[in-house]
């Protein structure tokens, strides 16, 4: 007897920013056979019925109660957290919470596809570390047009949100020293010296967190 065909995995993307929303979802154009995007949620709660939700950790804390609330909600079979910040400490934390896997940024698309698999079929999935300064490829964040790499954008994004030196520190688990390398990079390439100038800046290139939901998600030309 024939095997009735699989359905493709059911896929919820979060994050605060649409940018990264769609640059995540694009990873999966030539997979829809085996990936579907139904839903990209920024700072709106899962509404379908999915497989998994995917929850990118850009500019956001990976502990806090936003991934909880993700955990808990009914909706969300599965949950894993995508990001390049590889402490044990939270990946313990993101694993006891309930996720189902914690997944690298430097991950290739067919690796990715292979990981997200494997946590449908009932794995724990945690990816080997990034290594050096490889991020994230063929993704888009806040600021890329400008120039700014992905870990400046998320330090600049941080900034316009109000956070304090320190308060990003603990957030991408950088030295003090490291925060303010970026930040002078970042300011350079922006074009300004003063943190006031940097938020206003900000504001006005996209890098303030959105607030909607967007359903069914179209494969193609960026949103």
């Amino acid at each position: 007897m024939a095997t009735a065909p699989r359905s493709p995995i059911r896929l919820a993307l979060v994050d605060d920013y649409d940018v990264i929303l769609a640059g995540v979802a694009h990873m999966f154009d030539q997979y829809q056979d085996r990936i579907t995007v139904v839903e990209l949620d920024a700072n709106k709660p899962v509404s379908e019925d999915v497989d998994l939700a995917l929850f990118d950790a850009f500019a956001q804390p990976e502990a806090d109660a936003d991934l909880t609330t993700l955990i808990e909600n009914p909706h969300a079979r599965r949950v894993a957290v995508y990001t390049w910040n590889f402490r044990p400490a939270l990946i313990n934390a993101a694993l006891d919470k309930g996720a189902s896997g914690y997944l690298s940024k430097a991950l290739p698309a067919r690796h990715m596809v292979a990981s997200i698999e494997a946590i449908h079929a009932g794995e724990t999935v945690v990816s080997e570390a990034p290594t050096g300064n490889k991020l994230t490829i063929g993704l888009d964040w806040p600021g890329r047009a400008e120039g700014l790499s992905e870990r400046e954008s998320e330090i600049l994004a941080l900034i316009t949100q109000g956070r304090t030196n320190a308060e990003i520190a603990d957030i991408v688990y950088l030295s003090i020293n490291s925060i303010k390398s970026y930040i002078r990079s970042a300011y350079r390439k922006i074009g300004v010296t003063a943190r006031v100038e940097a938020v206003l800046w900000g504001i006005e290139h996209g890098f303030k967190p959105d607030y909607h939901r967007i359903e069914s998600w179209q494969p193609g030309p960026d949103i």
